[in-house]
């Protein structure tokens, strides 16, 4: 069988379609990963060792219009070229010139949803789709004509086989901040002064508990952060982009992030417990979906940015620092939430849809 997978935009979703190629690949399939070749993306893509083909896809606004043109037009040429069996696009603005060159072409869709709540590309998109997985059961609610099948979210298999940092103390409560592959600048700054806080109070205490913070910033935070942790005396690993995520994970005794899709469902595979601090300009609010999702089962918790204050966060932390049996219960919570068959599901999907 011969797939192309278009994944690209955002690590949220070119790491799932990242690991249903790995999948697919491992089943004897001849894959083929479409992204929109953007700068942004270069790091994402170096955990891919297959073929890789830039379709020019730019974000969906008027003054991309002829690019976007030009990409469904290139991505036709490909498609008639190669002749593949079955598309799968994962979303974001990314999925647009494939799904409508794979149309022209004859060649079945298959979209893959991540969010609670459906972006524009595959609400508009899955009109032409034969199939719509996706990664929450109230996705369906929103998209009634299509035909949806519940898959959960895949993740990179390695994400949860990492090891805690051989440089952390053995003792030290340790904090990963995320903001996403890009950062968050909101999130830097409101962690950046709420760990402080928690780094006096906790020498204020003389208890001897070590803080220890793993910080994925974004390239224009950086140095800011670093100069932030250094002037505390907080012991800190500050990357722009954390390439070391799945030891990440491990390290940490809870994680503070955004809350786009691969990040939940990442969490959800390593079971950590998480403050999730959605985007609040995320499209149709889906990552407040997102967060509420994952802390109605007790797996997380939600703040909201424009009400959250770095003193909050300080005192939610050391609540979680002395009653390490709420970690341990929101552990469990999140573990349950994992989906680790989710590729493998995406591909019996495709191979489906191919074989009928």
């Amino acid at each position: 069988m011969k797939v192309v997978v278009a994944c690209g935009g955002t690590g949220g979703h070119a790491f799932p379609g990242l690991a249903v190629a790995e999948e697919l690949r491992s089943r004897g399939h001849d894959v083929t990963v479409w992204s929109s070749g953007r700068d942004i993306e270069s790091s994402v893509m170096k955990s891919w060792s297959g073929a890789v083909f830039a379709t020019g896809a730019r974000q969906l606004r008027a003054r991309n219009l002829m690019a976007i043109v030009l990409s469904v037009l290139r991505c036709r040429r490909a498609m008639k070229k190669t002749r593949p069996d079955v598309l799968l696009a994962m979303g974001s603005y990314s999925s647009l010139p494939p799904v409508m060159a794979a149309r022209s072409c004859g060649v079945p869709i298959v979209l893959h949803e991540a969010n609670t709540v459906p972006g524009k590309a595959v609400d508009f998109l899955s009109r032409f789709a034969a199939r719509v997985a996706t990664s929450f059961e109230m996705t369906a609610k929103c998209l009634p004509r299509a035909r949806t099948v519940l898959t959960g979210l895949p993740v990179r298999e390695s994400i949860s086989k990492g090891r805690r940092f051989d440089f952390i103390p053995a003792d030290a409560f340790t904090v990963f901040v995320t903001g996403g592959s890009q950062g968050a600048h909101a999130v830097n700054e409101l962690l950046g002064e709420a760990l402080s806080m928690l780094k006096r109070e906790l020498d204020r205490r003389a208890s001897g508990r070590l803080l220890y913070v793993i910080h994925q910033t974004g390239a224009k935070d950086e140095a800011a952060v670093k100069e932030t942790y250094a002037k505390a005396g907080i012991p800190s690993r500050v990357r722009a982009f954390e390439d070391s995520m799945a030891d990440a994970f491990a390290s940490a005794d809870i994680v503070v992030a955004r809350a786009g899709a691969s990040t939940c469902f990442e969490l959800a595979a390593c079971g950590k417990p998480a403050l999730l601090i959605p985007l609040p300009s995320a499209l149709r609010d889906h990552q407040h979906y997102n967060a509420e999702a994952f802390a109605a089962k007790g797996a997380a918790d939600e703040g909201m940015q424009s009400q959250l204050q770095p003193r909050q966060v300080c005192r939610y932390i050391l609540q979680k620092l002395d009653h390490p049996e709420q970690l341990a219960a929101m552990h469990e919570r999140m573990k349950a939430l994992a989906a680790p068959d989710a590729a493998a599901k995406v591909a019996d999907v495709l191979e489906s849809l191919v074989a009928k």
